[in-house]
């Protein structure tokens, strides 16, 4: 019997959440108003950074079962900031707090500076339905 192989890994899904984050908040800047639009893109990001944030120890697995401790913590500390800036984008979101979303949009965008997402990128608007997603479930 052959091995079973998972396209869809705890990185590749980063990967792909990180690109949607950067186009969240590009689209997030562009906003004038608070709309449902905006609504959606701000509790995207939360939801986003939040799925980040548990797939963080499927990430570390296979070092740990190699005894890569190191590597692994190192990892874990490298994105251990993703669960805390989802709890504090999700409190803000609920509580309409818009200047908190203004404050943590800089410092979420400064952590994600070095991916690049193309102007043809085929990710389309993930954030849509977002918010009241983000509000249904936790």
């Amino acid at each position: 019997m052959s091995r079973l192989i998972n396209p869809d890994s705890a990185g590749k899904d980063r990967t792909r959440l990180s690109k949607a984050i950067v186009l969240s908040i590009r689209e997030l800047a562009k906003q004038k108003d608070i709309t449902n639009e905006t609504k959606d893109l701000a509790a995207f990001i939360a939801l986003a950074l939040r799925s980040i944030s548990e797939g963080i120890d499927a990430s570390v697995l296979a070092w740990e079962k190699r005894d890569y401790w190191v590597k692994a913590d190192r990892f874990r500390m490298e994105w251990m900031w993703t669960g805390q800036y989802a709890e504090k984008m999700k409190n803000a979101v609920r509580n309409d707090d818009w200047a908190t979303i203004a404050m943590l949009m800089p410092q979420i965008a400064q952590k994600f500076s070095k991916i690049v997402v193309s102007e043809n990128h085929r990710l389309g608007k993930p954030w849509v339905g977002a918010y009241l997603q983000l509000n249904g479930n936790s």
